[in-house]
């Protein structure tokens, strides 16, 4: 059964419960610095912290390090140059540090106080002031910042008041996500306290020197991240009828986030505490160790993505085109571009895909269509340009950039994706609203100055429809080669396993994603001896420094399992 809230065992003792075990962990350091992400809840995290220290009975001095940012507006003219204009969803990847937001001169001033017990000084960019005592690290997962940004209830990074969610999400993605996480990478080796910031009320917390440990541990296993999800205008009801324990009272599930791991978090278990942060900090801990051989084209990126897209019961996602390598350089600031791949996990009845043109495609005639609908709210004949490929279990369509696809109904997809994930380009969306009542964001012109209109006709059949080919076998299983398109950076293997059978994987110093797409129940195992399972449809890795693991078949009948891997020595990155 698939499990929403999955966690990474460790030993015992190793995470602690409740706010005041943190406190009286800290009480004998004249100074503490408390730094965090934003969208925390500092003020009742001082609330809380305040009490325990005065039932110890200790004067406490506290230092808010947001006084030291810089003016709003001074803020804003600084992050302009990165915001897109008056693009509603698109701006260029920050160059900025935190420090840039924060006026050195006053950060300068907050010093401790001598005559306090304690001085603390707390919030997002607090060890930017310089003082020395232990640093505790109350991280948030980025779906629980979106959560809160959407309810009103944070603002951005030196923002006052809160914006609407869509140009929050924005500014998030561009600017402060970025400085923050490059603030977080720097800090890691300095952290004394590693806290799950999510609610102080539950907190939970491990000590720094465990915490990297850790993720030493991880990035040389399998983990699974905490998968979430969101309903979307063209939602369907395949993940609410066969994921349990989600809530019911959304109008649909759009998609799972499986391992989109710039937004997904991990979740760390001992004696039944459980601590989550953010995937990000497993790559600044040992990215070279998680992704091995690509290491050096990636960095700190994880490169690889699998989502969830249902459509059971729904509508047609939009006709949409992702940005071409050059592009997204050029214009966002992006250091690789997006490549998806469907992957038909489950399907009913009428399920296609829109893949392709047709072979007498008119570039002018179909520009002039769209723009006539989306100024006239005219419909589109989208068969007359565009190929409908059915679609049933199993199969696998290719798509590079600039590829004009999207997945019809009846579908639930598993895609398969370099990582980049918010640059869609959707030239139309069947004239439907939001789930606000809005009209979806079209982008016509950027979508025409990427599309390949010579992925067409007959092509689309021959190349963008991978055939599985046999590469491998032995008693009880088989290995077969899931060809991706030449302009994919990465690749797909799929391995069949009968009842009991086992078989032995090298990683071959590439990081391996997953997906069981059929059959019940896997046990993995790694070389170093950690044992895992994993069910039906849900989505692990495996680091490029694992070396080796094994799986095991735990169901009644055969099982199918997806791996895909960066390519070697991808040129064209």
């Amino acid at each position: 059964m698939y499990d929403i809230n999955p966690v990474f065992p460790l030993e015992s003792n190793l995470i602690h419960s409740g706010i005041d075990s943190l406190i009286r962990q800290l009480i004998g350091n004249e100074t503490v610095i408390f730094e965090g992400y934003q969208g925390l809840f500092f003020d009742e995290f001082r609330t809380l912290a305040g009490a325990c220290f005065c039932q110890a009975g200790l004067e406490v001095s506290w230092f808010d390090v947001s006084g030291a940012l810089r003016p709003p507006e001074e803020i804003d003219r600084m992050i302009e140059p990165f915001l897109g204009g008056n693009d509603p969803l698109f701006g260029r990847r920050s160059t900025l540090s935190l420090s840039d937001f924060f006026n050195p001169a006053v950060l300068e001033r907050m010093t401790p106080d001598r005559n306090a017990s304690i001085s603390i000084i707390y919030g997002p960019g607090a060890s930017l002031a310089g003082w020395e005592g232990p640093v505790v690290y109350f991280d948030l997962p980025k779906n629980e910042l979106q959560y809160r940004s959407r309810a009103g209830l944070v603002t951005n990074l030196g923002a006052v008041e809160p914006d609407v969610p869509k140009a929050m999400y924005k500014r998030f993605y561009f600017i402060d996500w970025i400085v923050l996480n490059l603030h977080k990478e720097r800090l890691l080796p300095e952290i004394s306290v590693m806290a799950d910031g999510t609610s102080f009320g539950k907190l939970t917390w491990m000590n720094g020197r465990h915490f990297r440990e850790a993720l030493s541990l991880m990035s040389h296993n399998q983990v699974r991240v905490k998968p979430w999800f969101e309903p979307g205008s063209w939602g369907g009801d395949w993940i609410r009828n066969n994921i349990p324990g989600l809530k019911q009272d959304v109008p649909n599930y759009a998609w799972s986030f499986e391992m989109i791991v710039p937004e997904n978090g991990i979740v760390f278990e001992s004696s039944g505490n459980r601590l989550e942060c953010s995937f990000d900090w497993l790559m600044y801990q040992d990215a070279e160790a998680v992704l091995g051989e690509c290491h050096s084209r990636f960095g700190t990126e994880f490169p690889i993505r699998f989502d969830f897209l249902d459509t059971f019961g729904g509508g047609n996602l939009s006709i949409q085109c992702h940005p071409r390598e050059e592009y997204i350089r050029d214009h966002f600031g992006e250091r690789f571009t997006q490549q998806e791949a469907y992957y038909i996990l489950d399907t009913s009845h009428h399920a296609q895909v829109n893949l392709g043109f047709r072979e007498d495609i008119d570039r002018d005639k179909f520009r002039q269509e769209l723009e006539r609908s989306a100024h006239e709210k005219r419909l589109v004949d989208i068969p007359a340009y565009i190929q409908q490929l059915p679609a049933k279990k199993h199969d696998f369509f290719l798509i590079p950039e600039g590829t004009v696809h999207g997945s019809g109904i009846n579908n639930l997809v598993l895609e398969i994706s370099t990582t980049p994930y918010i640059f869609t380009f959707k030239m139309y969306d069947w004239l439907r609203m939001d789930l606000n009542g809005k009209p979806r964001d079209l982008n016509i012109s950027r979508a025409f100055d990427n599309l390949c209109f010579d992925h067409k006709g007959e092509l689309i059949h021959r190349d963008f429809i991978s055939r599985p080919s046999l590469l491998d076998e032995d008693s009880g299983w088989q290995k077969y080669h899931l060809p991706t398109h030449p302009l994919h950076h990465y690749d797909v293997w799929r391995f069949h396993l009968q009842k009991d059978a086992t078989v032995a994987i090298e990683t071959e110093n590439r990081c391996h994603v997953l997906n069981l797409v059929e059959g019940k129940r896997i046990n993995v195992i790694s070389d170093e001896g950690r044992s895992l399972f994993f069910n039906y449809a849900e989505t692990f890795a495996v680091a490029a420094a694992a070396r080796r693991y094994t799986i095991k078949n735990c169901s009644d009948g055969e099982t199918k399992v997806v791996v895909a891997f960066i390519k070697f020595k991808n040129a064209r990155l």
